[in-house]
């Protein structure tokens, strides 16, 4: 069965309200609209279990509950143990919290192999180890496209390499990297491997076990969610990070690495993603067991996707003055698609683009050193159209129309 999207976007409070009727959003990649179930949870944390919790009174130990439940909730999604999953305050915080924790067992001499495809949180906190006496190398873009050859991360690659921090794909080019095959070559090598999903999770929460990565990190308010931030850790390599939070604390693993203490009501909420995509795959496919779920929720996301991203792509291509990004074949990239205008600034064409209904980004989007690389101005920076499966063919056809009149 094809995406309902009728039954999609009826479960988005954000289609319903009369302050964004006939506009198109487009801006996915900085953040998508949250799905009812986490809108009605948080708001009925809010009125009700608003106190601290685990403790020994009736709303209290429904408040922890509810928090277990997103742990619960969340982790056949992303096809790993509930003791795997660490939430924060965001990717960029989190990210952040994991380099001062991996600090613990580097020493000096250590090799850390960072890209300049990333977003600067997951490049520039292991850059900044530099400082402790670790050794950076830096996988360089081919600066064509963005591309990512495998080949140039093997030749990196050596003995005292101990980290290999790179994206699922980029927030500009968003040409997806093969995760599983470099995560076993840096294996292959005694390397971990912490890989930013933020600009991939939202198209499809994947399988991170069989992805193989120590640390899988995303941003659930970019997954239909609240302003959270989720990690996937492997236990083994858990068990070798320091303790980020209280002394006192150390024992217990949710704790750890989180210095001031999780959200309640956020985490509770994020249990909702599930709640919204358990509904999605009931509509679409009544029959089916539960444990085929999260492989079927991801293929019809992708599927929805794929055929808005050709259409948006075979259009981009006929208009004048467009530089594309990253590649042309929507197989091989995310939903997201940055362009170079000649002719004008990219401000100036989101702002017209807004003033017709059409919410798009513009900038850096703090993926500096890539845009130097592919030689953008970064201050001039890129336009960037970015969709998941609630957006719709007639949408894009909205976009490509406005473009070819405004170029």
């Amino acid at each position: 069965m094809p995406l309902d999207l009728e039954f999609v976007r009826a479960r988005f409070p954000a289609f319903a309200e009369p302050t964004l009727r006939d506009t198109a959003f487009f801006e996915n990649a900085g953040g998508s609209y949250a799905c009812a179930p986490v809108v009605d949870r948080l708001g009925t944390y809010y009125r009700r279990l608003k106190v601290q919790p685990y403790g020994a009174y009736p709303a209290s130990q429904e408040a922890g509950a509810w928090m277990d439940a997103a742990y619960r909730a969340l982790s056949p999604y992303l096809g790993v143990p509930e003791a795997w999953l660490h939430f924060g305050p965001s990717t960029s915080q989190n990210t952040y919290v994991l380099a001062q924790a991996c600090r613990r067992w580097l020493v000096p001499g250590d090799e850390l192999i960072v890209t300049n495809q990333d977003h600067e949180a997951n490049s520039g906190v292991w850059r900044r180890l530099a400082s402790e006496g670790m050794v950076l190398r830096e996988w360089t873009v081919e600066p064509d496209g963005g591309h990512l050859d495998p080949a140039r991360l093997a030749a990196l690659l050596g003995p005292r390499t101990r980290l290999v921090c790179f994206p699922h794909c980029s927030n500009i080019v968003a040409e997806i990297n093969p995760v599983a095959e470099l995560v076993d070559l840096a294996h292959r090598h005694g390397a971990r491997c912490v890989v930013d999903a933020v600009s991939f999770a939202g198209h499809g929460l994947p399988d991170v076990a069989a992805l193989g990565a120590d640390a899988y990190l995303f941003s659930l308010y970019k997954t239909f969610g609240p302003h959270q931030g989720l990690m996937v850790i492997r236990p083994d390599f858990f068990e070798q990070l320091g303790n980020e939070g209280h002394t006192f604390n150390a024992d217990q693993p949710r704790k750890r690495m989180n210095p001031a203490g999780p959200d309640h009501a956020q985490v509770a909420a994020a249990a909702g993603i599930a709640e919204y995509f358990d509904a999605l795959d009931a509509h679409h496919c009544p029959d089916g067991n539960a444990t085929g779920r999260p492989e079927r929720v991801r293929g019809l996301l992708h599927e929805a996707e794929t055929v808005l991203l050709g259409r948006l792509l075979e259009g981009l291509a006929r208009l004048p003055g467009l530089r594309l990004l990253g590649p042309s074949d929507p197989a091989r990239r995310a939903a997201t698609v940055s362009v170079v205008p000649q002719a004008s600034s990219p401000q100036a064409l989101a702002r017209a683009l807004a003033e017709r209904g059409l919410m798009v980004g513009a900038g850096h989007f703090y993926a500096v050193r890539l845009l130097e690389a592919l030689g953008v101005a970064p201050d001039r920076g890129v336009l960037r159209m970015s969709m998941v499966h609630y957006n719709s063919a007639t949408e894009v056809e909205r976009l490509l129309e406005a473009l070819e009149d405004l170029l």
